[in-house]
């Protein structure tokens, strides 16, 4: 009899060695990402503020979900499949309701890569009505980029995965979870040209995307003169919380825009100065909004594409 079972054992030995390795490991890596409570019912996961390489894992957006009395709303899935998976775990280590709608706040990647992880029969993904043209426009460059930065282990599972509930800048969208409704408003260009906010209106609580950003210094992907034009809009959601795309959750609102408005305010500025000077894009680039560098990081990674950005809007203003 011990003559068996040394041998059974032995087999499941080696059953297990030609497993591949990769297989291994990603099983023992889909562990639930740590996420706190912000409000009854609503979860966050704050990253860390870093760039989005193979160090990172795609872990370097804030994403969370609401839950309502009948179902689950996710909002952002992360910079990689593996980021949703873990989401996904950590939905499941809180609530056994069913996942109805997934949200992207806009189309850069470290916010829609985990969407696969979520794809499911009676799972509706939502977004701004530009969202699916963006995917589709953009969506190649951002795989054969990452794939380049990130490593073939962390984007070979990612797949664009575009909403069919969308969401116009003429009218709001609203999601009953179950006696809790979720507000969603599709912003004019400010960050990109398909931001999406989630308000929840139970709770007093704001998912903003990456139209606010702390500490990680904000990115402008649109419009620097339509993101500060905005912004008393956006003040003005009756919100008491937020959660930033980027940077501490769970802050005060309106006070979490102050930071980023002070930062445009300075960068425009500066630029119309160099414009009116006569001076190239090149030096504005270098030396527009300097004196805000010491509040925020990777500050040396952005302002200058921001102030390139923002110079050739201005320019033609």
């Amino acid at each position: 009899m011990a003559k068996h079972l040394t041998l059974l054992v032995m087999l499941a030995l080696a059953a297990s060695m030609v497993l591949p390795r990769h297989a291994l490991c990603e099983a023992a890596a889909i562990t639930p990402l740590p996420v706190r409570e912000i409000a009854p019912g609503v979860y966050a996961h704050q990253a860390p503020v870093t760039e989005m390489n193979a160090a990172s894992g795609g872990d370097i957006a804030n994403i969370g979900f609401i839950v309502g009395d009948d179902a689950v709303a996710v909002i952002d899935t992360g910079g990689a499949l593996i980021i949703g998976e873990r989401l996904k775990k950590a939905i499941e280590a809180v609530t056994s309701k069913p996942i109805r709608y997934v949200i992207n706040t806009h189309e850069h990647p470290d916010h829609i890569f985990g969407n696969a992880a979520f794809v499911a029969p009676g799972v509706t993904f939502v977004g701004h009505r530009n969202l699916p043209r963006e995917m589709a426009q953009r969506g190649p460059e951002y795989l054969a980029t990452f794939r380049r930065t990130m490593g073939e282990d962390l984007i070979k599972g990612v797949k664009l995965v575009p909403p069919t509930l969308l969401v116009g800048t003429d009218k709001d969208v609203y999601l009953d979870l179950g006696h809790r409704v979720l507000d969603l408003r599709a912003w004019p260009p400010m960050h990109t040209d398909c931001d999406v906010t989630i308000f929840d209106e139970k709770t007093a609580t704001l998912f903003t995307g990456d139209l606010v950003f702390l500490q990680h210094v904000p990115v402008i992907d649109a419009s620097v003169l339509g993101w500060l034009k905005a912004m008393p809009a956006l003040a003005k959601i009756p919100a008491k919380l937020a959660i930033p795309g980027h940077g501490a959750i769970g802050v005060d609102w309106p006070q979490a825009l102050a930071a980023e408005k002070t930062y445009f305010t300075k960068l425009t500025q500066d630029l119309r100065g160099f414009l009116a000077q006569g001076a190239d894009i090149n030096t504005a680039a270098k030396k527009a909004a300097q004196s805000e560098a010491g509040k925020w990081q990777l500050f040396w990674v952005y302002n200058p594409r921001n102030a390139t950005a923002g110079y050739a809007e201005i320019e033609w203003q």
